[in-house]
Order: C-alpha cells, then structure tokens, then sequence
C-alpha cells in the first residue's frame, strides 16, 4: 500500500470518527433538551449549539464524502465520453472544485478576522470565530479529500469506469451474499 493510500484512508478513519461523535454528540444535546424540556425546564444554549453542531456535521461529512467520491457528478456520461472529451471533463472538474473551494477557504477566514470579537449570544465564553471555523478548515479538508482520492479517480477515468454502477453492483452483490447468509 502507497504513503498516499495510508494517508487517504487514515484521513478517512479520522473524518468517519470525527463525524460519527458530532452525530453521536448532537444527538445527546437534542434528546436532552428534549428532556428537560418535557420536565419543564430548558437548556439556554441548546439551540444555538445544536445550530452550530450540524453545520459542523454537513460540513465535516462533505469532506468524507469527497474522499470517498459519494458526491453527485455525472459519471456515466463521462465514463461514455471519447477518451480526450472524458479527460478534458475530469480535469476542468477537478479545477472548479478545488478553485471553488480555494475561494471559500480564503473568504471564510477572512470572515474569522470579523467575527473575532462576537460571541454565541447563550455561551459568551465562545467566540464566533471558533464556531465559524469549519469553513476554511473545511474547505482545505475538502481540496485534500480531492487530491488524496484524485489518483483512483484517475485510474477510473482512464478506464472508463462508471462508478454508479460499480456501487449498484456491488450493493447487488452484497444483497445476495446476506441472502445467501440468511438462508443457511
């Protein structure tokens, strides 16, 4: 296995970890003000933490997605494309994306240097910019996701392979082995 291939699946365990405790933690924050709620008290700070807490969520489970490639894309109609269309179109794609995300990292931590002096109105003791720090963050995640998972991206470009339906074929073949399971 390649130093890229331990780095992109350890980045992966990394983001599969971190997002299944911001799942598990918004999860305790919503059921236990639901709880207090139903004993007639209240959290002051839930909703503002719960807010923040998903963001972080969609933001940091994007980054998983684009290192797995699980984004929406149009693979099968560049896994048909003649090869120098294909690779004209993988290639622009990729510069848009990490463009696209070069731009939002920059502005967003241009957006901390603002947010700097504000708090979260329940909890002063944190400062928006910390909050707000999972967009550049993020965004320099989501350009590495790409790079590291570029070269397989690659290598399934130059074959014309339609990851779609790789993935439907291989959730067929898993149905059919738990099938195969079940009935023994």
């Amino acid at each position: 296995m390649s130093l890229l291939e331990r780095c992109r699946l350890g980045l992966e365990r990394l983001l599969e970890v971190f997002t299944v405790t911001l799942l598990l933690a918004l999860t305790v924050i919503v059921l236990g003000a639901v709880a207090f709620r139903t004993l007639g008290s209240s959290i002051p700070w839930y909703d503002e933490v719960a807010s923040v807490g998903l963001a972080w969520l969609s933001f940091y489970g994007a980054n998983l997605a684009a290192l797995k490639r699980a984004h929406m894309g149009f693979p099968g109609l560049v896994a048909k494309a003649p090869m120098p269309l294909r690779t004209i179109l993988f290639l622009s794609s990729e510069v848009i994306v990490v463009g696209f995300f070069l731009v939002v990292g920059f502005y967003g931590y241009r957006v901390l240097e603002i947010l700097a002096w504000d708090t979260l109105v329940a909890l002063p003791s944190i400062h928006l910019d910390v909050t707000q720090s999972v967009i550049p963050i993020s965004a320099g995640l989501f350009i590495l996701c790409e790079l590291l998972s570029l070269p397989m991206a690659w290598h399934k470009m130059r074959r014309g392979v339609n990851s779609e339906e790789e993935e439907i074929e291989a959730a067929i073949r898993q149905a059919e082995d738990d099938l195969k399971e079940h009935r023994a």
